[in-house]
């Protein structure tokens, strides 16, 4: 007996390689078969790179991008919070210098009744990571086994941790592949990898900082708008409720950048001791979003006064506290920052070439800057040195002068800090008078 049902042709990764050559339209099936050979390793990394190559030059349409999305959150574990209490939440930020936001967000939104399970990257180019700041710490577990990862989230409400073995597999082998082919820098390819991981962290909505400017990879405000688009509308597609809002990285975020100082900041920020305006501004920005897409509150205005009030009271700080020492950092951290946290040996004042005021910064230098000084890596392989980075970072409008240096490196030794010194003075530009402040939250979409 034979069935007039047609059966299903086999799977030949060429043809869906030849298929997207052509800038044909890949199916569901296609993708999700070509993504379980990246997974399994029947798909070879030559094949691998000529889809990316492919994809790179004729694009993928947003079904597409959903799909492939989709496919590689299924490459390996789905997380589900479903027995939590409250609403699981996250925020997903492309990139920046000095972003301390999560650090500060994560234990914001916990005080607030909501669970952050925020699984976070290393540095990328000439943006700081967040794993590698919590890896400043002494102790601190950043990659702990599902069941600590489940347990502090639960008891603290928010561990921020690294990705794990098992989480969307298929995107870090297609990610690599794509690192040495020259295929990153695509919105068809940028979409799926950023959301595989946040869908198979099985979170209830998520909210992205998309940033721009010249410490951002969106450099454009054209870029980030695309990109955050692109996330939002594959995101919903794939059934996550999401929301962006695309930032100002053309200044200084915060004015710490490195990985032992960018935490001493944070501690410093929750214990009310620094008040840093901007970093501030977008972490109440995205909190504020995360609690009204949690149903934690009924609008913005509501939202921005529990996250005061979170901050006011020492909340915020106490769930840091208990996050990091839940994971094995120390449980006094908060309250000897210095007895635990790295300092450089070599802390040197960068002086401007004249009085001023701050008129433009290439922010994209001062994370090069920090990468020179062993703060970041140039090959995957590379140790970081978390003492090292820039502190007193003087942004926009700023008066700089014989009194008011630029920044202060703090450097290995004093040949680092000479390495450095002019890199740091040429990325600033100088004016009589201060230029026009600008949005720090420039666009809200989805």
């Amino acid at each position: 007996m034979t069935s007039s049902a047609e059966p299903a042709r086999p799977f030949l990764p060429q043809e869906v390689i030849r298929a997207k050559r052509q800038g044909e339209r890949l199916t569901g099936r296609d993708i999700a078969a070509f993504v379980a050979g990246i997974t399994s390793g029947a798909v070879s990394e030559g094949q691998i790179a000529a889809l990316a190559m492919a994809i790179f030059f004729r694009g993928l349409d947003i079904d597409e991008r959903a799909a492939l999305t989709l496919a590689m959150r299924d490459s390996g574990t789905v997380l589900d919070w479903s027995d939590l209490p409250g609403p699981a939440l996250d925020k997903h930020s492309t990139g920046g210098v000095g972003d301390t936001v999560s650090l500060l967000l994560g234990p914001i939104v916990a005080a607030c009744g909501g669970y952050v399970p925020m699984i976070s990257g290393r540095g990328l180019g000439h943006t700081g990571g967040t794993l590698d700041k919590f890896n400043a710490v002494p102790g601190y577990r950043a990659t702990p086994d599902l069941a600590t990862f489940r347990r502090v989230v639960r008891d603290v409400g928010t561990a921020i941790i690294g990705q794990t073995d098992d989480l969307a597999p298929a995107d870090r082998r297609f990610y690599a592949i794509r690192d040495v082919t020259a295929t990153v820098e695509t919105l068809d390819l940028i979409t799926p990898s950023i959301l595989s991981k946040k869908l198979a962290a099985g979170l209830q909505s998520l909210v992205l900082d998309v940033k721009t400017g010249s410490g951002a990879f969106m450099a454009t405000l054209d870029e980030a708008r695309a990109l955050a688009e692109s996330l939002v509308a594959v995101a919903v597609r794939a059934g996550l409720p999401t929301r962006a809002l695309v930032t100002d990285m053309g200044d200084v975020l915060a004015t710490a950048a490195g990985n032992a100082l960018e935490v001493r900041l944070v501690i410093d920020v929750l214990a009310g001791r620094k008040a840093e305006t901007r970093l501030m501004a977008v972490t109440r920005a995205l909190s504020a979003e995360m609690l009204v897409m949690g149903g934690l509150a009924a609008d913005l205005a509501e939202a921005g006064d529990k996250v005061d009030r979170a901050l006011a009271s020492g909340a915020a700080a106490e769930r840091f506290a208990r996050m990091v020492a839940a994971l094995g950092g120390p449980a006094d951290l908060l309250d000897r920052p210095d007895a635990h946290l790295a300092r450089a040996p070599v802390v040197r004042a960068v002086m401007p070439e004249r009085a001023g005021v701050v008129s433009a910064i290439d922010m994209r230098a001062l994370g090069l800057a920090v990468i020179a000084l062993g703060g970041g890596r140039r090959r995957p392989t590379d140790t970081i040195d978390p003492a090292v980075g820039l502190t007193g970072i003087a942004g926009r409008g700023a008066s700089v002068g014989a009194d008011r240096p630029l920044c202060l490196i703090h450097a290995a030794s004093e040949a680092d800090a000479d390495a450095v010194a002019a890199d740091i003075r040429a990325a600033y530009a100088l004016a009589d008078i201060a230029p026009e402040a600008g949005a720090i939250v420039i666009e809200r979409i989805g």
